[in-house]
């Protein structure tokens, strides 16, 4: 199935693969493990939440380079053949605190492979030691530094998953804020978008998701906003944007997860303002499920939708 402009796609009813649950088993894990140490550290965490590089098969044919772009420390993911004039700035997800460039390679490796890019990850500055705006600071920073390398904008994509998912679209914001040019396009996997929590599937998907649930959020906005910043701030809570003008965007979230609903009020926010959006709901998925590329047939299948929209911008 081919996404196009503005249509909303989905699996309905279908049983997810046994390589889906991989996700599902590790979220549970990890979830398991918080309620049963209640205080876990923020390098505890980090610790455990590293795993999530586990799920993905390693990409093959391409490559990874640490480097530092626009003061930044990253991740360049390779894939031979891959369009060198092209890139994506890949933010990570993990609630802006715990996740990394390292846990996050291969996800982004296979994005950069199935569109012919490359893909540079950033292991941006992360809360609570360093709340908003640093997280976007940093994005804006690896993104300017590219166009002074020579890169074009229009070549240039942001793309993330989760709290990443809200950096890659609220990065653009900025960069439109401060008149610069904006990329070509932007893709968002499972983005969490609204600080206020205010999506209806917080609560109705609340039995299905088996990691996001509104106790992490809280805990996660907490450290992400510190302690002046308004959880209504249209920096820190994309939902509160105009999207006129915005690039070419796309979105995907699971059809089990809790932050569906912000997936879903961001593309029809979007679509309502003209932009070239398209939404892809996967039914019975968890939250961030590309994060099983290269393994389960519904990030593969996802992957193909999202190189055929690519390709017909």
């Amino acid at each position: 199935m081919v996404a196009l402009p503005n249509v909303m796609l989905g699996r309905i009813n279908m049983e997810i693969s046994r390589e889906a649950d991989t996700l599902r088993a590790l979220y549970q894990n990890w979830t398991d493990q918080m309620v049963e140490n209640p205080d876990l550290t923020i390098a505890n965490l980090r610790s455990m939440f590293d795993e999530w590089g586990q799920p993905a098969l390693e990409p093959e044919n391409v490559s990874y380079k640490s480097d530092h772009v626009g003061g930044v420390e990253a991740i360049w993911a390779l894939p031979a053949g891959a369009d060198t004039s092209r890139v994506i700035v890949y933010t990570h997800g993990g609630g802006f605190a715990v996740g990394s460039a390292d846990s996050h390679r291969k996800m982004a490796g296979h994005l950069a492979k199935v569109l012919g890019v490359t893909s540079v990850i950033l292991h941006y500055r992360r809360a609570p030691e360093h709340p908003f705006p640093a997280q976007i600071e940093d994005a804006v920073a690896a993104y300017k530094a590219l166009l002074d390398k020579g890169f074009k904008a229009r070549n240039i994509l942001t793309a993330g998953d989760s709290a990443g998912g809200n950096l890659a679209i609220a990065s653009v914001l900025k960069l439109r804020e401060l008149g610069l040019p904006l990329p070509g396009a932007v893709i968002a996997y499972s983005p969490w978008l609204d600080m206020a929590m205010r999506g209806e599937t917080l609560e109705t998907n609340a039995e299905t998701d088996a990691l996001v649930g509104k106790p992490i959020l809280e805990a996660m906005a907490g450290m992400f906003l510190g302690e002046g910043t308004d959880p209504l701030n249209p920096l820190a809570n994309p939902l509160e944007n105009d999207f006129t003008g915005y690039p070419p965007l796309y979105i995907n979230a699971g059809g089990a997860e809790t932050l569906k609903s912000d997936a879903e009020r961001l593309h029809e926010k979007a679509k309502a303002q003209g932009v070239n959006v398209t939404l892809s709901i996967v039914e019975g998925m968890q939250h961030v499920f590309p994060a099983l590329s290269g393994r389960a047939p519904e990030a593969n299948e996802e992957l193909g939708r999202i190189a055929a929209w690519y390709r017909a911008l």
